[in-house]
């Protein structure tokens, strides 16, 4: 009777305390279910809530742009152009040089303004196209005070025709003047960019 007695509290003592660790564990799990409580591994619970790292891209390296590159690029292009605005100043009796100062100055700027009103005072202009061809930069000097870069071009005035202005009748040029000629142009980068300072033909055919 005694052995009996003394193991029946003992086993109701150890319900007792396992349902109130099962309850326990319960609330717990309730409270912390967003902190991925469980029954298994902590590992995965951890593994579960751990934030998700993006690698962030590299950066892209580019290659800093050839200075000389880029000065003969710009330098064709402005001679291109500075043969456009002559065509458009020889052609307007009554125009100005502010369009073609854009791309020349110094000696060519000089020359062109004399030819042009030299023309222009006798009641002529310049109608038609000059063809600029086979521009190919021949030298560069980029680290003097002023940088220049040097072209040689095939330039086409066959289609550039003097005529009165009044009338639009030609003026009649030598038969054996030279249509299609070599020549050689300086173009030097100042404060307002890019210019053509020296045009010179050279007497050439090409």
């Amino acid at each position: 009777m005694t052995r009996q007695s003394t193991s029946r509290p003992l086993a109701i003592g150890a319900l007792r305390t396992r349902t109130r660790l099962t309850a326990l564990t319960a609330i717990l799990c309730a409270s912390a279910a967003l902190a991925g409580c469980s029954s298994g591994d902590d590992s995965t619970a951890a593994e579960s809530t751990a934030p998700t790292l993006t690698a962030s891209a590299a950066p892209v390296s580019t290659a800093p742009a050839d200075p000389e590159a880029a000065a003969k690029e710009t330098a064709l292009e402005v001679y291109q152009s500075y043969w456009g605005e002559m065509q458009a100043f020889y052609a307007d009796r009554d125009g100005t040089s502010e369009g073609l100062k854009q791309y020349a100055a110094s000696e060519a700027l000089s020359v062109a303004e004399n030819a042009a009103g030299r023309a222009h005072a006798r009641g002529r202009v310049y109608i038609g196209k000059v063809t600029v061809s086979q521009s190919a930069v021949t030298g560069t000097d980029l680290d003097s005070k002023t940088p220049k870069v040097m072209l040689s071009s095939c330039l086409d005035v066959s289609q550039w025709q003097p005529v009165v202005a009044d009338t639009r009748t030609p003026v009649e040029l030598p038969a054996n003047r030279l249509t299609k000629y070599l020549i050689a142009t300086t173009l030097e980068k100042w404060p307002q960019g890019w210019r053509v300072v020296r045009d010179e033909p050279q007497g050439k055919k090409c």
